[in-house]
């Protein structure tokens, strides 16, 4: 809730808490950044401005969430990038595999922290009553496997594969000729647990994290598509905050991306330590086989041509230059 005095601002301000939920597990990067965005806010403001983090799914899958934020009874909530497409077509474009690479993540960052791409993101999530706090490093995702050896395409065939809404994704998934099943992050564990699907795709970190090492047997480091955890906040809450508080948030998630990214890429390497350690087999992709799944799913961007605007698609190709 909002108690502020007459004038407004951190300096007047008795009391303001907002409320900050994620799916990520403890641990994980996306956690600990969202865990530093807290302490800094809430040094900055001298504890006059509080987040109340609620993580793990505490109040539901991202979808969820980000669905109470827009309806404002939540003030702040973060979605991975696939799950953000069920809200505006616009981030389909980060799901488009290969369309990124990890030796370009500095000028993809700059890009959407100050450049022109997060400023043309930034005005698609104001028109769904949302807006950007921080693009936190979630990482690129990998096919992982309960009981099938991955190694180039053709071992993916009739898998059964969980995936996101994300219709990007599950065309992804067509394309490798698996078959794709939607589901939402917190039931996957049991899904491959049971055998519901066969395996996934997602980063090696958040997989350690979430123990699905206790039910996975195979790994591959296909690295096909990029992901993010956005923050968003209500945009009419956001607006109604005085501007020095709305300067604090930015700022603080500013400060704190400098952090959670700082520390992604050791927290992978750990997770896939942790991977062999539990006895599942990596594979790494050889040349020819990372060739062979860029070309069988470069056609997947020529699906979703007429939903993501090209001055979109120009700004993010940029970026990797």
């Amino acid at each position: 809730m909002l108690f502020l005095g007459a004038w407004g601002g951190i300096a007047q301000a008795k009391s303001i808490t907002l409320r900050l939920a994620h799916p990520m597990a403890p641990g994980n990067n996306v956690t600990v950044g969202y865990e530093k965005f807290k302490e800094i806010v809430e040094k900055k403001s001298g504890g006059a401005v509080k987040i109340q983090i609620f993580g793990n799914c505490m109040l539901g899958s991202d979808r969820v969430t980000m669905e109470a934020v827009q309806r404002g009874t939540l003030e702040m909530a973060s979605s991975s990038s696939p799950n953000m497409a069920s809200f505006s077509p616009m981030f389909m474009v980060f799901d488009l595999p290969y369309v990124t690479s990890p030796d370009k993540q500095p000028q993809l960052y700059k890009a959407l922290d100050d450049g022109e791409l997060g400023k043309y993101l930034s005005r698609e999530c104001e028109k769904i009553g949302l807006k950007p706090i921080m693009y936190s490093e979630y990482g690129y995702r990998n096919f992982v496997s309960r009981d099938k050896e991955i190694t180039g395409p053709a071992s993916l065939a009739n898998m059964k594969v969980r995936t996101t809404d994300s219709p990007v994704e599950v065309a992804v998934a067509k394309a490798l000729v698996m078959n794709p099943a939607p589901i939402a992050w917190g039931e996957v564990y049991t899904a491959l647990q049971q055998g519901t699907v066969d395996g996934e795709g997602n980063t090696f970190s958040l997989l350690s994290d979430a123990k699905h090492t206790e039910v996975l047997k195979f790994a591959a480091n296909t690295q096909h598509n990029y992901s993010m955890h956005i923050l968003m906040i209500n945009a009419k809450t956001f607006a109604s905050l005085p501007p020095d508080i709305q300067k604090l948030l930015v700022e603080s998630g500013k400060e704190a991306l400098i952090y959670q990214r700082g520390i992604t890429a050791k927290l992978e390497n750990d997770a896939v330590a942790k991977f062999r350690a539990a006895g599942i087999s990596i594979h790494e992709l050889t040349p020819a086989e990372r060739v062979e799944y860029k070309k069988l799913t470069r056609p997947v961007w020529d699906q979703f041509k007429d939903k993501i605007p090209a001055e979109l698609m120009n700004l993010l190709l940029e970026t990797q230059k």
